[in-house]
């Protein structure tokens, strides 16, 4: 091609002339475009001079193709660039007696495209792996062991026996639930979000109590007090709505004044409904608020307290998924919890 041609001087594509050996004869402006190299910086040297190493052995089977008479179409390699960095280039080249026309294009960005979606099919077959053995190799061995602790529980046993079952099956359900957690922030942080079912038949007060009862029951010397005045049903999921005051519940719990009441309140505000969980107790420190719903993070000291920091993280989560949003305000006087979300998703 002529290089006083329009097309020689405004193609992106680099444009080149190489002789037997590999050397280059002319170049276009391209390629100072490309790889910040002047004529002058190419042209009498080889090809190989610029090539990523890894790229030289194809590079120069394909030469040899190419010198036999084969045209070479989308062939790719790496070329280095002045900086020092490499751009992904894809080269035809056709022979014409003794000299070889060529003519390639920067792909770097296809490149890094094509990367990132591998990684991303890589992340999901992980994603998956790693929720099929929490979902399933996992808690189903979990809950035969469970199974059997009650089995065994049933049968004639001494008072000691019986002790040692209760605390197998306390540390099952235990297990069971940070299996849950974990299950959760995988969904979560891995792409698939936390699982809502949404329903506007199901009543959310009874399965409230019952989430709210089993923290009683599991923290007697607690005092929690209810007060709902929301119109019944709401359009939610009610477990995961349960699954949420259940965290901040256990954690009112945990780090709440011994023996002084922690109130759980729900009711309507216009258009959303509002939750509400609140314990008298030491005020947050600043710094922990500002991480108070990043995973693994504990809302306090406590050397007794169980789980793995990822509670209020997964409450947060839910109110999400439900279009609403879970926040925390703690003083001296108290720590309160709000859920805030629309009654209709």
């Amino acid at each position: 091609m002529d290089r006083t041609s329009l097309t020689w001087k405004v193609t992106p594509d680099l444009l080149g002339v190489v002789d037997a050996s590999g050397v280059f004869m002319d170049t276009n402006p391209a390629w100072f475009r490309t790889l910040g190299l002047l004529p002058e910086e190419i042209e009498s040297r080889q090809f190989f001079d610029f090539l990523h190493p890894d790229d030289m052995s194809r590079t120069e089977a394909a030469f040899e193709r190419v010198k036999h008479g084969e045209p070479v179409l989308q062939f790719e390699n790496r070329y280095r660039h002045k900086d020092g960095s490499y751009r992904w280039l894809s080269w035809n080249a056709v022979p014409e007696g003794e000299r070889f026309y060529c003519n390639a294009r920067d792909v770097t960005k296809a490149k890094e495209q094509e990367l990132h979606l591998a990684t991303r099919e890589q992340e999901a077959r992980f994603r998956e792996q790693f929720i099929a053995v929490l979902g399933h190799d996992l808690r189903n061995p979990l809950s035969a062991v469970g199974a059997a602790l009650r089995l065994l529980e049933n049968e004639p046993q001494s008072a000691k026996a019986l002790e040692i079952l209760a605390l197998g099956r306390q540390s099952v359900t235990r297990m069971s639930a940070l299996i849950n957690d974990i299950l959760d922030f995988a969904r979560s942080r891995l792409g698939d979000g936390i699982e809502v079912e949404r329903s506007a038949s199901t009543g959310l007060r009874p399965v409230l109590a019952q989430a709210v009862e089993e923290i009683r029951l599991a923290n007697q010397t607690a005092p929690i007090t209810e007060n709902y005045s929301f119109a019944d049903p709401l359009n939610c999921d009610t477990d995961r709505i349960a699954q949420l005051v259940s965290n901040l519940l256990s954690n009112a719990v945990t780090h709440g004044t011994p023996g002084k009441p922690v109130t759980v309140a729900a009711g309507d505000d216009g258009s959303d409904f509002v939750l509400s969980v609140a314990n008298q107790g030491d005020p947050i420190p600043e710094g922990t608020m500002a991480l108070l719903f990043e995973p693994f993070t504990r809302s306090g000291t406590r050397e007794s307290q169980n789980g793995l920091g990822l509670g209020l993280y997964i409450a947060q989560q839910i109110a999400r998924a439900h279009g609403g949003l879970l926040t925390a305000e703690s003083d001296e006087a108290q720590t309160v919890f709000t859920l805030r979300m629309p009654r209709q998703g």
